[in-house]
């Protein structure tokens, strides 16, 4: 069992004992059937499974801070695990929603960064009239030193509303230098490939990975609705804050955000041939660096919800 650290009057844990004492302080805080606890998870990783007061409810794993699971008030998952996961904290989780962070994609450290890689500890929870709210916390340690030297914090605030899942994600320079990242939500959706669209971004400049990752086309995007017919890999640049997401299945999903100015979208068709008819990714990105001087912070939010 991996250390998390859980502050704020939560136990801080080592053991399976140690989790089961960390479940019954976070279920006192809750009524029976709403707020948050504290779960085994796949692997006997410990997860987070907030439940709204519409009995709309969230997993997030601790490893990763990945959000694994939103299910509607129906019991319906809106988000795709692949079944090719592991959950052995060797490989960052394959599905929710893993945070790309400091780095976007390959670069000079590892693909997409560190933060799907590593612990996240919980600082705050709330439980209120129409949801239930958690707030878990990255800082830099050895490992991510051993990479990318700077000093950080990352302070990502989930809440589960009435067919609602919104996120806030607060990165703060407590370095004494200054220091740039880039960053992504690598959203998981379930949907049927072939009869999935994204309506919104007619009009954004596209960097299209498909035949060349390496040697993305730069390109104009001219549908009212994309769709994903094939291998999809596209980048779509200062995209707009809305977004409507048809996922094929009966469910028409908003995707609204602040602060995270670029959009991307992702399946592998058949380079998975075991699950690729089943999800596609609509990611919101902040591809160009963002630069903070020590003491500075930037935030986005993203907020999906039911139409």
């Amino acid at each position: 069992m991996a250390i998390v650290s859980v502050s704020n009057s939560f136990l801080t844990f080592n053991s399976p004992n140690q989790l089961r004492l960390s479940r019954r302080r976070f279920s006192a805080m809750a009524t029976s059937t709403t707020g948050v606890r504290v779960a085994e998870g796949e692997g006997n990783l410990p997860k987070l499974v907030l439940t709204s007061p519409q009995n709309s409810e969230a997993e997030i794993y601790l490893f990763g801070g990945c959000i694994t699971s939103w299910k509607v008030a129906s019991g319906k998952d809106l988000l795709f695990v692949r079944p090719d996961a592991v959950f052995n904290k060797i490989k960052p989780i394959s599905g929710g929603i893993p945070h790309c962070f400091p780095q976007f994609g390959p670069g000079l450290i590892q693909q997409h960064g560190f933060g799907r890689n590593m612990d996240w500890s919980v600082v705050d929870s709330q439980n209120a009239d129409d949801n239930a709210a958690v707030t878990l916390e990255l800082k830099d340690g050895p490992y991510s030193r051993a990479m990318w030297d700077f000093a950080f914090q990352a302070l990502y605030k989930v809440i589960v509303g009435a067919d609602s899942l919104s996120t806030e994600l607060k990165i703060t320079n407590t370095d004494d230098k200054p220091f740039s990242f880039s960053t992504a939500l690598h959203t998981y959706f379930r949907a049927s490939s072939a009869g999935a669209s994204v309506r919104g971004l007619k009009g954004c400049k596209t960097l299209n990975k498909d035949p060349d990752p390496k040697n993305p086309i730069e390109g104009k995007e001219e549908r009212d609705a994309v769709t994903f017919p094939g291998f999809v890999d596209c980048v779509y640049l200062d995209a707009p804050n809305e977004l409507q997401f048809d996922n094929g299945l009966g469910d028409n999903i908003i995707i609204k955000n602040t602060n995270w100015s670029d959009a991307v979208l992702w399946n592998p068709h058949t380079l998975m041939e075991a699950c690729y008819r089943d999800f596609v990714c609509v990611e919101n990105a902040k591809l160009g660096d963002v630069n903070l001087e020590p003491g500075q912070s930037w935030t986005a939010t993203q907020l999906l919800s039911i139409s």
